[in-house]
Protein backbone atom coordinates (compact mmCIF):
# COMPACT_ATOMS: atom_id res chain seq x y z
CA UNK A 1 0.00 0.00 0.00
CA UNK A 2 1.54 3.33 -1.06
CA UNK A 3 1.07 6.09 1.44
CA UNK A 4 1.11 9.76 0.03
CA UNK A 5 3.18 12.46 2.49
CA UNK A 6 2.31 15.69 2.43
CA UNK A 7 3.48 18.76 4.29
CA UNK A 8 1.21 18.22 6.75
CA UNK A 9 2.61 15.23 8.00
CA UNK A 10 6.23 16.78 7.40
CA UNK A 11 4.76 19.20 10.53
CA UNK A 12 2.80 17.07 12.50
CA UNK A 13 6.39 15.24 12.99
CA UNK A 14 8.44 17.85 12.69
CA UNK A 15 6.65 20.93 13.50
CA UNK A 16 10.34 23.40 14.27
CA UNK A 17 11.78 22.18 11.25
CA UNK A 18 8.72 22.25 9.17
CA UNK A 19 8.53 26.45 10.65
CA UNK A 20 11.82 27.48 9.29
CA UNK A 21 11.30 25.38 5.85
CA UNK A 22 8.07 27.55 5.88
CA UNK A 23 10.30 31.08 6.72
CA UNK A 24 13.32 29.94 4.20
CA UNK A 25 10.49 29.53 1.38
CA UNK A 26 9.28 33.27 2.78
CA UNK A 27 12.45 34.61 2.18
CA UNK A 28 12.78 33.46 -1.21
CA UNK A 29 9.53 34.66 -2.28
CA UNK A 30 10.74 38.26 -1.11
CA UNK A 31 13.56 38.27 -3.55
CA UNK A 32 13.06 40.40 -6.12
CA UNK A 33 13.73 39.72 -10.44
CA UNK A 34 10.86 37.02 -11.00
CA UNK A 35 7.23 37.23 -10.77
CA UNK A 36 5.23 34.79 -9.06
CA UNK A 37 4.29 33.23 -11.97
CA UNK A 38 7.57 33.03 -13.34
CA UNK A 39 8.71 31.45 -9.92
CA UNK A 40 5.85 28.44 -10.45
CA UNK A 41 6.59 27.83 -13.88
CA UNK A 42 10.40 27.49 -12.92
CA UNK A 43 9.75 25.23 -9.86
CA UNK A 44 7.58 23.13 -12.07
CA UNK A 45 10.74 22.48 -14.38
CA UNK A 46 12.75 21.58 -11.27
CA UNK A 47 10.40 19.56 -9.76
CA UNK A 48 10.09 17.37 -13.52
CA UNK A 49 13.95 17.30 -13.22
CA UNK A 50 13.71 16.06 -9.82
CA UNK A 51 10.97 13.48 -10.62
CA UNK A 52 8.42 14.77 -8.08
CA UNK A 53 5.31 14.16 -9.08
CA UNK A 54 3.87 16.18 -5.92
CA UNK A 55 6.26 18.84 -6.74
CA UNK A 56 5.13 19.29 -10.03
CA UNK A 57 1.53 18.88 -8.79
CA UNK A 58 2.12 21.14 -6.20
CA UNK A 59 3.33 24.12 -8.49
CA UNK A 60 0.92 23.67 -11.19
CA UNK A 61 -1.58 24.24 -8.83
CA UNK A 62 0.32 27.48 -7.54
CA UNK A 63 1.03 28.72 -11.37
CA UNK A 64 -2.48 28.42 -12.44
CA UNK A 65 -3.58 30.69 -9.05
CA UNK A 66 -0.06 32.53 -10.51
CA UNK A 67 -2.04 33.03 -14.00
CA UNK A 68 -0.48 30.39 -15.52
CA UNK A 69 -2.10 29.07 -18.53
CA UNK A 70 -2.00 25.51 -18.52
CA UNK A 71 0.21 25.56 -22.37
CA UNK A 72 2.03 27.48 -19.99
CA UNK A 73 2.79 24.31 -17.17
CA UNK A 74 2.74 21.53 -19.39
CA UNK A 75 5.17 23.68 -21.39
CA UNK A 76 7.83 23.84 -18.49
CA UNK A 77 7.16 19.69 -18.33
CA UNK A 78 8.01 19.66 -21.52
CA UNK A 79 11.06 21.36 -21.47
CA UNK A 80 13.24 18.71 -19.68
CA UNK A 81 12.69 16.68 -22.79
CA UNK A 82 16.30 17.20 -24.08
CA UNK A 83 17.48 17.10 -20.34
CA UNK A 84 15.47 13.91 -18.68
CA UNK A 85 14.26 12.51 -21.31
CA UNK A 86 10.67 11.44 -22.88
CA UNK A 87 10.13 8.81 -19.89
CA UNK A 88 10.64 11.26 -17.52
CA UNK A 89 8.20 13.80 -19.10
CA UNK A 90 5.60 11.37 -19.62
CA UNK A 91 5.99 10.68 -15.84
CA UNK A 92 5.15 13.93 -15.20
CA UNK A 93 2.47 15.14 -17.75
CA UNK A 94 -0.41 13.81 -15.23
CA UNK A 95 0.83 15.27 -11.87
CA UNK A 96 0.54 18.72 -14.00
CA UNK A 97 -2.32 18.18 -15.64
CA UNK A 98 -3.80 17.28 -12.51
CA UNK A 99 -1.99 19.96 -10.11
CA UNK A 100 -3.29 22.69 -12.45
CA UNK A 101 -7.24 21.54 -12.96
CA UNK A 102 -6.91 21.08 -8.87
CA UNK A 103 -8.87 24.17 -7.57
Amino acid sequence: MAVEYTFDHFQKEYPELASNYIKLIDAQRSLKGLDKKTRQLINIGIQTANGSTLGVSYHAQMARKAGATRDEVLGAVVLNLHVRGVGRVLDMLPAAIEGFSRK
